[in-house]
């Protein structure tokens, strides 16, 4: 069991490829979760929400190939590969169909799963999705990023600088020109698969807190969308229970707009406001 996360740790292969990995609450009776983390970044800054879901879920927090301890796809990484390896991982731990949460790259990794394997996905979590015309051209997206960076907990850095210094400047770069350019509106206003939204209002690489609003009536109709007042970028590392909180009423049904969630047994949390 791995110190810091309370999560089990190894590895499998999967479509080839050896996958690091870690997991909880495997004999748990709700659906099985699958984190997918952002790009250059390892699995290891989707830990803290994850831990927190494990009591009712099957969750695991996969280094998806080329990432963190995980070695490289040959012929490169795009994000549809990149979704197909996590259909490979299912297939590896005995996934059939899992709820999938995604951060920033991994919105469009699991927005691409959903599309390519829609049975393999029951329910979308998108925390703070990334790409579209806010973040064009790549210098635009550049600046928001080391905007971010000082937006987030110290202990972040712990986590991201290591990581991205393993991935390499070229290949960070690389994947995160496609996540600019790749089209998570249109792509999710295609699908037919029940989706949670959660936005940080802090978070640069979104327009800017008045006009989250905007933001959201671009989105499908039936998309649950909510938002954590304090919150960049990484919502998952920073805000975990605010989050676990949203993914559990989310699954549960029981998120209703307007909900603000501000109490919790562990100390007060940061404003958590559901839209719609």
């Amino acid at each position: 069991m791995h110190p810091e996360t309370d999560l089990d740790t190894g590895w499998v292969i999967a479509g080839g490829t050896p996958i690091y990995y870690r997991s909880g609450g495997l004999t748990a009776e709700g659906e099985p979760i699958l984190h997918v983390h952002g790009f250059a970044i390892s699995g290891t800054y989707m830990t803290p929400t994850a831990r927190l879901l494990t009591d009712r879920h099957p969750t695991y927090v996969p280094d998806l190939p080329s990432f963190g301890r995980s070695p490289a796809l040959s012929g490169g990484q795009s994000i549809d590969r990149l979704a197909d390896a996590a259909a490979d991982f299912l297939d590896a731990v005995g996934v059939e169909r899992a709820v999938v949460v995604g951060n920033s790259l991994g919105t469009a990794i699991l927005i691409s799963l959903a599309t390519r394997h829609r049975d393999r996905v029951s329910k979308l979590v998108l925390v703070s999705p990334a790409g579209g015309a806010n973040n064009v051209p790549l210098p635009r997206a550049v600046r928001q990023l080391a905007s971010d960076a000082l937006r987030e907990p110290p202990s972040m850095a712990r986590v991201a600088v290591p990581d991205y210094l393993h991935f390499g400047v070229v290949d960070t770069f690389r994947l995160f020109a496609a996540m600019t350019r790749f089209p998570a509106l249109e792509e999710l206003l295609e699908l037919d698969v029940p989706a949670l939204a959660v936005l940080g209002v802090r978070d640069p690489l979104l327009p800017g807190a008045g006009r989250i609003k905007d933001v959201v009536a671009q989105m499908r109709s039936d998309l649950t969308v909510a938002v954590v007042k304090d919150a960049a970028h990484a919502i998952n590392f920073s805000h975990p229970r605010e989050l676990a909180g949203l993914v559990r009423g989310f699954l549960d049904d029981s998120l209703e707009v307007g909900y603000v969630a501000t109490d919790h047994p562990e100390g007060p949390l940061s404003e958590t406001v559901v839209l719609r």
